[in-house]
C-alpha cells in the first residue's frame, strides 16, 4: 500500500489575498477552520479505502486454491502490514478492520461536514464490511493443518460437479503467512484474541516441530508476538509444553546454528516479558528453563531478563543476539 499525498492535503491559506480584507479575519479564520475540517474528513477517508481495498486484494488471494496465489497474497498482505506500521493513524484505521464491533463504530463516526459533502463508503463496501479480518484467514488456508484435507467421502465421484482441490501449503507460504500473523498482533493486539480462537499455539508448536528451518524461525517470531500480554495463549502455550519444545531445539548440537541462537533470543524475550509478573500462566519459566538447560544458561537469561531496553531498536536486536549467542555457548560447555 502506497499512499500519495493529495493535492487539497494542505489545506488552505489562512492569509488574505487582499490586506484590506483582514479586518474580515475572524470570519476568515472560521471558514479555515471549517475547510481544514473537511480536508482532515477527506483524508481519513481516503485513508481508510486505500487500506481496504489494499487488504480486500490481499485477502482475495490469500484464500485461492493454489499456493502460488496465496503466496502473492500473503506477501501484499505483508507489504501492506510495513506501510500501516509507519503511521500511527493507519494503525487506528486498520485496528478498526480488524473487529466487526470497531467496524461498526468506525461507520457511525460523525464525520461532521465531510458526510454532508461525500459518502463514507460505497455499496460495495456495505457488502463486504466483515471480510477485512486477517488473523481468520491465515488458519484457515496457509495456517491449516494436512489432516484438514483428508477425503472423508467419495460423493463427488458419482455426481456431476468436480472435487474442490487445493494445493497443499509450501513452506514458503507457511513462512509468509507466519510473519503476516507476528505483523498483525503486533499492530492490533486483539488480533491475538482471535488466534487464540483459531488454536494458534498448538498449530504453531506443530509447526516447531515438523517444519525446517525457514518456517521454525519465523514460527519463533509469531510465537513471541501472539504471548504477549495474552494470558489464553500462554496458558495453551504451556499445555503443550512450549518451553520444552524450544529447548529440547536449542540444546540440539545437530541443529541449524540460527535456528538455536533464534531459540535463545525466543527465551530471553519470553522471560524479559513474564519477569515480575507473578499471576502469568508461565510464571513458572524460570524454574523451567533451569531444569531444561541448566544453571548457567539460565542465569544469563535472568541476568539478562532484569536490565531495560535502551538504545534505539538496532540496538537492541544487536544487544538480543549478542545476549543469545552467550546463553548458547554457556549451553555447549554444559
Amino acid at each position: 500500500m502506497y499512499l500519495k499525498k493529495p493535492n487539497w492535503s494542505d489545506g488552505p491559506s489562512a492569509t488574505p489575498e487582499n490586506p484590506s480584507e483582514s479586518e474580515n479575519g475572524e470570519e476568515t479564520d472560521a471558514a479555515t477552520m471549517v475547510v481544514e475540517e473537511l480536508v482532515t474528513s477527506l483524508n481519513t477517508q481516503r485513508l481508510y479505502r486505500e487500506l481496504t481495498l489494499s487488504l480486500r486484494t490481499g485477502l482475495r488471494d490469500a484464500c485461492a486454491e493454489f499456493s502460488f496465489l496465496r503466496i502473492r497474497g500473503l506477501r501484499s498482505l505483508l507489504k501492506t502490514l510495513r506501510s500501516i506500521a509507519e503511521s500511527d493513524s493507519i494503525i487506528r484505521l486498520f485496528s478498526h478492520t480488524q473487529t466487526v464491533s470497531d467496524l461498526q463504530r468506525l461507520n457511525n463516526l460523525n464525520f461532521s461536514l465531510c458526510c454532508r459533502v461525500v459518502m463514507c463508503f460505497s455499496d460495495d463496501d456495505d457488502v463486504n464490511r466483515r471480510d477485512f479480518a486477517v488473523v481468520p484467514v491465515l488458519f484457515r488456508h496457509s495456517l491449516k493443518e494436512a489432516e484438514d484435507d483428508r477425503v472423508t467421502s467419495l460423493d463427488h465421484i458419482f455426481s456431476v460437479e468436480p472435487m474442490k482441490i487445493t494445493s497443499p501449503s509450501t513452506d514458503d507460504e507457511v513462512a509468509v503467512a507466519l510473519r503476516v500473523l507476528e505483523g498483525c498482533c503486533l499492530l492490533h493486539p486483539q488480533s491475538t484474541v482471535l488466534a487464540h480462537k483459531h488454536g494458534a499455539v498448538r498449530v504453531m508448536m506443530n509447526i516447531l516441530s515438523t517444519r525446517g528451518v525457514l518456517e521454525q524461525g519465523a514460527c519463533l517470531d509469531a510465537l513471541i508476538s501472539i504471548l504477549l500480554d495474552s494470558s489464553a495463549n500462554q496458558v495453551d502455550f504451556g499445555a503443550c509444553n512450549g518451553i520444552e519444545e524450544v529447548a529440547m531445539l536449542m540444546r540440539d548440537k545437530q541443529a541449524d546454528e540460527n535456528l538455536r541462537l533464534r531459540c535463545g533470543e525466543f527465551l530471553l524475550l519470553l522471560v524479559g516479558h513474564v519477569n515480575g509478573k507473578d499471576r502469568s500462566p508461565i510464571a513458572s519459566v524460570n524454574e523451567d528453563i533451569r531444569r531444561l538447560l541448566g544453571e548457567k544458561s539460565a542465569s544469563l537469561i535472568w541476568a539478562a531478563s532484569q536490565f531495560g531496553s535502551t538504545g534505539d531498536p538496532e540496538q537492541r536486536i544487536t544487544a538480543l543476539h549478542i545476549q543469545a549467542g552467550r546463553v548458547l555457548e554457556s549451553l555447549d560447555l554444559y
